[in-house]
């Protein structure tokens, strides 16, 4: 059964954030509320956790996860960036967007693109989710939460604990979010390539 937390969307309780970082350390896989919609994530480094959110979405090998992060401070121990490109990021976070770029080699094989070798990541601009990503020190590896067969992920903390109670090990709820996904900008030629239209606006890099 999944242990259930309720945090203020504006003044995160502290001890809240505390355990689930605590039990995101210990291997669990929680979902969690972002600036896009919910997500499942886990511990860089937790196989078990990326197997486990592959059987809940019914993904194969191939899907790519995301390293989601509290700044720009941890985004670049994991990504090469330019200066242009960093300019062009610095001016759309925090916000509802990933973004693909080369890889360091902070980053583990299993979740870089087998020929590119390249990683999405993500800074969002959610306050209950920064917090944990302050407490935690180190980026989720991150899916959205879509199930199989459904268009729209889930929006509320309640009904994710509901459905998925005997399947993630935490449900964090800090109020209802948004049901459209990020937009995914590919940045690992240099130049921005729109993968995906979501909830940022994708006009600023056409």
């Amino acid at each position: 059964m999944a242990q259930y937390f309720d945090v203020h969307p504006d003044n995160p309780q502290p001890r809240a954030v505390r355990q689930i970082a605590d039990s995101v350390r210990e291997g669990a896989l929680i979902a969690y509320p972002t600036d896009s919609c919910y997500a499942l994530g886990c511990r860089l480094g937790n196989r078990e956790g990326m197997d486990r959110i592959r059987t809940i979405r019914h993904l194969d090998d191939r899907h790519h996860f995301t390293l989601v992060c509290q700044d720009f401070a941890q985004l670049g121990q994991f990504v090469r960036l330019d200066n242009d490109v960093f300019r062009a990021l610095k001016a759309s976070t925090p916000g509802s967007y990933t973004f693909i770029l080369p890889a360091t080699r902070e980053v583990p094989r299993m979740l870089q693109h087998p020929k590119k070798k390249t990683v999405g990541v993500r800074i969002p601009d959610h306050v209950a989710t920064q917090a944990l990503l302050a407490e935690l020190g180190e980026p989720l590896v991150s899916s959205t939460l879509l199930l199989p067969g459904e268009e729209e992920p889930m929006t509320r903390g309640w009904e994710i604990k509901d459905r998925l109670d005997h399947v993630v090990d935490a449900v964090v709820d800090s109020g209802d979010c948004g049901t459209e996904p990020t937009t995914v900008v590919d940045f690992s030629s240099g130049r921005p390539e729109i993968v995906r239209r979501g909830a940022g606006d994708a006009s600023r890099f056409e």
